[in-house]
């Protein structure tokens, strides 16, 4: 940390603020990887309109790690994000799914976003009290985010409402049950 944070927050709190903004740069970080590997290994019938539903969510997903990157600079701490800062701050599981269907990625993209929104919301909780600016960023980030599982869950959905990765627990379960509900349709 350095000797100086945003007017009216504490060090104490800039100390905490940034170490929670360091884990969700690392989670960002990895995240537009893991878009990124979705986008290139979509493969089957709904390929290009998948492959080209996912380039904005990785910009998107781009230009919030700067920003959350830029509010850790802006609280005097030094934001770091390297592939290390990604392993070392990781305490999710790395993408699992290779080349496959575009109904199987999007099966598993759903939990991954489901533990993404998830832990950005932990963040909000933990910031709100502590900087209601670093928790307004968080807001607007996980609502867009949402969205974007929204866009990813109508491919999912049946007539009825029932999501074709309903229950599953891990991404391959989630991919597998996605592949053979789109399959079967």
């Amino acid at each position: 940390m350095t000797s100086f944070t945003a007017p009216g927050l504490s060090a104490d709190a800039a100390t905490e603020v940034t170490s929670i903004l360091q884990e969700r740069l690392s989670a960002l970080n990895d995240l537009h990887l893991t878009l990124k590997h979705i986008h290139w290994n979509v493969v089957g019938a709904n390929f290009i309109g998948v492959h080209e539903m996912i380039d904005p969510q990785v910009e998107l997903v781009r230009g919030y790690a700067d920003t959350v990157a830029e509010r850790i600079a802006t609280l005097g701490a030094s934001p770091n994000g390297t592939a290390k800062a990604i392993e070392d701050d990781r305490s999710w599981s790395d993408y699992s799914i290779g080349r496959d269907t575009a109904q199987a990625h999007l099966g598993a993209l759903d939990l991954v976003y489901d533990g993404f929104v998830g832990s950005h919301r932990d963040a909000i909780a933990k910031t709100g009290d502590l900087d209601p600016i670093t928790e307004d960023i968080l807001i607007g980030q996980t609502a867009e985010l949402e969205k974007f599982q929204w866009f990813v869950r109508a491919h999912l959905e049946s007539y009825s409402g029932e999501l074709a990765n309903a229950g599953a627990t891990s991404e391959s379960a989630a991919a597998d049950a996605a592949r053979t509900a789109g399959a079967d349709s």
